[in-house]
């Protein structure tokens, strides 16, 4: 006699659905073989003292690519805001930073220095440079008058010297595309006094011969630009970044502008610094210009 045994649908279904469910745990599980996220951006300045072209990083994107496998890519920033929203929103990993960029950077999105820019932003200092015929002796003397900065986000001809210039109020500011422009307007007297930083002084200096000039004030010292990296990438990721750009080609390392073996710079005071000129940028373009925040003001008046 032939029997027939019924199993329950509920009976057949749980070993067929833990078995499915095993199956698809095995294939998730697969281990990673590489941390290092699919792609790194890197910011490179093109404004200020970090102005360069982007042929000199594209020995130092291959090479970062074939040691971490990452998709690389250059990423151009041709002002200061435009960086900062980058660096803000964390959108590069890398950054090639000039020192103003650098200190709003690291003192308030965390970026982490990696390593020294002294290859190609050495320390310097500001000067404030007037005509040597200007009876101006003292930087209180510039008030009421017009001075010209450097682009701003640059260091030494925008933030520090309008640190330099706090609680002034000044005629106009104007701003100079480039270092020998603020010369130019010093001698044909479209300004009373101009920013500019040590070394790009004594490059241009020369070719005004018929004018003399005369250091008004010589600034604190400014750090040198620093390699950033973003916090958002991880400690395993920074390791192994770190250790690729420690160990690359001396050449590679010379092109992109960084010293594996230079001390990376403290940017405590400097941050400091930066920190306390931002609240008077909104007023660098008025007319008159006057270099104390909106709250100085305020107390003043009541």
């Amino acid at each position: 006699m032939k029997t027939t045994i019924f199993i329950p649908l509920r009976f057949l279904l749980f070993p067929l659905v833990a078995l499915i469910g095993i199956f698809g745990l095995g294939c998730n599980s697969q281990p990673k073989t590489n941390n290092i996220p699919e792609q790194l951006t890197i910011g490179v300045i093109s404004y200020g003292e970090g102005k360069t072209s982007l042929d000199k990083y594209e020995r130092f994107k291959n090479y970062i690519a074939s040691q971490t496998r990452a998709m690389v890519d250059l990423e151009p920033a041709y002002n200061e805001l435009q960086a900062i929203d980058q660096i803000r929103n964390k959108k590069w990993e890398l950054v090639f930073a000039p020192p103003g960029l650098a200190a709003i950077a690291i003192g308030k999105e965390l970026y982490i220095p990696l390593f020294s820019m002294e290859g190609v932003s050495n320390r310097q200092r500001s000067l404030l440079i007037v005509r040597e015929d200007k009876p101006i002796t003292k930087i209180s003397d510039l008030a009421n008058k017009t001075v010209a900065l450097g682009e701003i986000g640059s260091a030494a001809g925008y933030y520090v010297p309008l640190y330099d210039l706090y609680g002034l109020t000044l005629a106009e500011i104007r701003f100079a595309p480039t270092p020998k422009t603020v010369l130019e307007w010093i001698s044909d007297g479209t300004v009373d006094a101009g920013a500019i930083s040590e070394q790009d002084f004594e490059l241009h200096r020369r070719s005004f011969r018929e004018t003399k000039f005369r250091t008004l004030h010589t600034s604190r010292w400014i750090p040198s630009g620093v390699m950033l990296l973003s916090p958002t990438v991880d400690r395993n990721q920074q390791q192994q970044i770190q250790k690729a750009m420690n160990d690359a080609p001396a050449d590679i390392a010379a092109d992109a502008g960084y010293v594996p073996a230079a001390k990376i710079p403290s940017y405590q005071e400097f941050i400091k610094l930066v920190e306390k000129v931002q609240p008077i940028e909104a007023r660098v373009k008025q007319k008159p210009a006057v270099l104390l925040p909106e709250t100085s003001m305020q107390q003043k008046s009541s």
